[in-house]
């Protein structure tokens, strides 16, 4: 048996699929589901008040502590292509260890200031959900200049990304990571065998590959083709089309600003690769961006995508259920605490109280499984596994129910909703 999640109180167990005999498999024994019944009212009278507070200079401190460590690390990395050149070094290693010491060193650089990039990233996200500052300027100016500086169209993300709040776990109305129906992968149905293989059956090494091609390029498509998106929206939906129908016409003003952000920082950009050097952008602001896309699209998830974590429909949806639908994982142990401000450690309880700030996550988070106990969902499994399995094991739900949970490649489940439960 395979971890998925830790559910307080209940140990969630995910069959072990490496055996492909349907005798191993019964859907009567898997663990039942109960949705939750608590009103949101009565969840956020289990959170002390304080944990609410908002306190704008210790959102600047933790901003500027980012700033600080951004700058530290491109000046310690100005002295990389330098190595070659220090007698010190080239007499004491050969010319192969220099190259590989210059480039451990890119490498390293790379990893640290990808994740200090994201920290502010996910100080802008802060921002824009209003939990940086009790003032609405601050928050969207702030927001709106470190989105920018990172490609991200603040506005434009901030609104989809409300309604992503306000619908998580929604079948109809969620905005993103809306799972795939059995009919739209066109696996068949019906009482006679499936072979399963024949429609899921790709070699780990194109899996591999696919899973990079997400990590790298899933954040730019879903903002530019809407890519893992809600599917009721018209083909060519996108976050900078003002008249799009991610946007109501109050909003467009916004829309267009965010994108003259994005049009600037181009310019900014293209202006910087001419005086220099284009590989001189790209080694000391381009891969640690790209390593930002990479640990924003698989922060977001995997806090979305598990097994054991339920979408709804129609009247079984509700908020509080779908703010439940989510996972905290140890997302990288420390450095996911330090750089990333809790933002994977505690994101259950962000999905209750998206205006909560993060430096109140923890305290809060305990309060929270306290009151809703089994319900909360947690994972200690490594990051990099859970990808590896949520990407092999969350294939598709099904086309009808109410209540539902991915289904792997050989079409199992490792819940059933209560509703399923009698026989």
């Amino acid at each position: 048996m395979k971890r998925s999640i830790l559910l307080e109180g209940q140990l969630s167990k995910m069959t072990d699929h490496s055996d492909t005999s349907p005798n191993c498999y019964d859907e009567k024994d898997l663990p039942v589901f109960t949705p939750m019944s608590w009103s949101l009212k009565e969840i956020r009278a289990a959170i002390p008040p304080h944990l609410f507070a908002r306190d704008t200079t210790l959102g600047l401190q933790y901003l500027l502590r980012d700033i600080v460590l951004a700058t530290l690390l491109w000046h310690l990395a100005t002295n990389i292509d330098l190595i070659p050149k220090n007698p010190a070094i080239v007499q004491t290693i050969t010319p192969l260890g220099v190259e590989l010491l210059r480039w451990s060193a890119w490498a390293t650089y790379w990893w640290f200031q990808g994740l200090v990039f994201t920290g502010i990233w996910v100080i802008g996200h802060e921002c824009g959900h209003g939990a940086f500052s009790d003032h609405r300027f601050v928050n969207d100016t702030i927001g709106f200049v470190l989105h920018t500086a990172l490609w991200t169209p603040y506005f434009s993300w901030k609104i989809s990304h409300h309604r992503h709040h306000r619908n998580h776990a929604s079948m109809e109305r969620d905005e993103v990571y809306v799972p795939k129906t059995r009919n739209e992968l066109g696996v068949p149905t019906g009482e006679r065998s499936i072979e399963y293989d024949e429609i899921f059956g790709d070699t780990p090494i194109y899996t591999l590959f696919m899973l990079v091609r997400q990590q790298l390029l899933a954040f730019p498509a879903y903002l530019l083709y809407n890519v893992s998106g809600q599917k009721n929206y018209p083909k060519w939906t996108n976050h900078f089309d003002p008249s799009s129908i991610l946007f109501t016409r109050e909003q467009r003003d916004a829309v267009i600003m965010s994108n003259i952000g994005i049009a600037a920082m181009a310019y900014i950009v293209s202006s910087a690769s001419s005086a220099y050097g284009f590989w001189e952008v790209v080694k000391f602001y381009g891969i640690p961006w790209l390593a930002l896309s990479h640990w924003f699209v698989m922060i977001t998830y995997l806090h979305h995508t598990d097994p054991a974590l339920p979408h709804y429909r129609g009247r079984e949806w509700n908020y509080q259920r779908g703010a439940a639908a989510t996972v905290d994982r140890n997302f990288l142990g420390w450095q996911g605490r330090f750089f990333l401000h809790d933002v994977a450690h505690y994101h259950v309880i962000h999905h209750f109280f998206p205006k909560m700030p993060f430096y109140h996550g923890e305290e809060a988070t305990i309060h929270l499984k306290a009151f809703i106990g089994k319900h909360y969902a947690y994972s200690d499994k490594p990051v990099f596994r859970a990808l590896w399995d949520s990407y092999n094991e969350c294939q598709f739900v099904e086309d009808e129910g109410s209540i539902l949970f991915y289904r792997n490649k050989k079409g199992k489940a490792v819940l059933r909703p209560v509703e399923s439960s009698a026989e």
